[in-house]
């Protein structure tokens, strides 16, 4: 199957895609750095530099998926807040190329802001114009007006190409990616297919990782940590295993456990030593200061982030059970991400870091990507059951957006 992969960054999501077996027709990218790495890693060919206005759609066709992740600036809890006021917001031109090209399914990925309440408006207009791309916006009317029309488009004439759209807040960690990094994933799938849509069924959890810790201690085993070096159990790790057993007695969780960064990053030499792993180098200046303690090594990273201005603090350092701290190489952090060792990021170290932050975890895309070939694939046509559409229905949409979602925490 062919893909446009739009905002590529480094790479993450198209080398996800690959790997799931989608084949790219092009990945644009306007970022120098992020296109000098997208060189390295795909056909030079494929890769435009350049602003995406300039890309001409015209020169594609058979385009079965447009996938990729409009920059998140307008929407992270870190930023401005902006959303359609910032001029950097993409979903529009992403709408666009779904219009013109009708791929059979599209694929886009931002950060957990987007749900904000502040921003149930326009992300509702995202994925009423995701639904409806082809519906014409009136040349002097702004977003607001058009999401208007578009909330009454059931009592109107609309014969233009139309997706099947699902969202969701996922955990990459419950895919087994040593991150917690919360993302929403929006998925499309054309109408006409008559394909039905449901998000891969989580692998990892929370409960199996503390359940080997502490209740079988197989994960201490496997690490060769001695007794001595293993954290004490106190009263909360001792509460925590009287819930654990009580609900699942004396049967093991069935869900592989949470990976931690000590699990990704187990066979690597300290970054000091003489190993000659060029983007394995130890970087000075490491330090703990408030809210920034850095990743715990026996639990999964915290959220690895690019930054406005470079590398930020705590999101990018291991924290060791002696309470130490140092900066991720460049090849942990690309573990950190799912991204294959061989994989080249170019730049300076703090470019590298941000590319690497930016980007989407490899093998969550990846299993994304199988499970929409699987999907598209299905010879048989599948019997969409009677449900509510979150399109046609702004009540459930915004209860969808809004609901607090408790994330698994991990007491150590």
């Amino acid at each position: 199957m062919n893909s446009l992969e739009l905002f590529s960054g480094a790479g993450g999501l198209a080398k996800g895609l690959e790997l799931a077996g989608f084949k790219h027709a092009a990945l644009v990218e306007n970022n120098k750095h992020a296109c000098a790495s997208l060189c390295e890693n795909f056909d030079t060919g494929k890769v435009f530099f350049g602003d995406i206005r300039d890309f001409d759609l015209e020169t594609l066709t058979n385009i079965d998926l447009v996938a990729g992740g409009p920059p998140c600036q307008p929407f992270s809890l870190g930023g401005k807040h902006q959303a359609d006021r910032d001029k950097r917001d993409m979903f529009p031109l992403a709408i666009h190329a779904i219009e013109r090209l009708k791929p059979k399914a599209f694929i886009f990925e931002n950060v957990k802001g987007l749900l904000r309440q502040t921003f149930a408006d326009y992300f509702e207009y995202i994925l009423l114009r995701l639904t409806y791309p082809s519906f014409d916006v009136e040349v002097d009317s702004d977003w607001q007006q058009h999401l208007d029309e578009l909330r009454r488009i059931s009592k109107l004439s609309y014969s233009g190409t139309k997706y099947n759209v699902q969202f969701k807040l996922i955990n990459a960690a419950n895919y087994g990616v040593p991150q917690n990094r919360d993302r929403v994933i929006i998925v499309g799938i054309r109408s006409d297919l008559d394909r039905e849509w449901t998000f891969p069924a989580e692998t990892h959890s929370a409960d199996r990782l503390f359940w080997d810790m502490y209740v079988t201690k197989e994960y201490w085993e496997r690490h060769e940590i001695c007794k001595s070096e293993r954290p004490s159990i106190d009263r909360l790790i001792e509460a925590k295993m009287f819930k654990l057993t009580e609900k699942y007695g004396k049967f093991e969780p069935v869900l592989m456990p949470w990976q931690t960064v000590r699990d990704a990053l187990s066979n690597l030499p300290d970054p000091q030593s003489n190993h000659g792993i060029k983007d394995h180098l130890f970087h000075d200046g490491a330090r703990i200061y408030p809210g920034h303690t850095g990743s715990i090594l026996d639990a999964p990273a915290k959220t690895i982030k690019a930054g406005d201005h470079g590398v930020p603090g705590g999101e990018n350092m291991i924290r060791f059970p002696d309470c130490t701290v140092r900066y991720l190489t460049v090849l942990e952090a690309k573990r950190l991400q799912t991204f294959p060792d061989d994989f080249v990021i170019k730049g300076v170290w703090g470019e590298v870091m941000k590319q690497i932050g930016n980007a989407v975890p490899v093998l969550l895309a990846e299993i994304v990507g199988r499970k929409l070939i699987e999907t598209l694939n299905s010879r048989n046509n599948l019997v969409r059951m009677e449900r509510v559409s979150t399109l046609d229905n702004r009540q459930l949409i915004l209860v969808r957006c809004f609901k607090i979602l408790e994330k698994p925490t991990l007491e150590i």
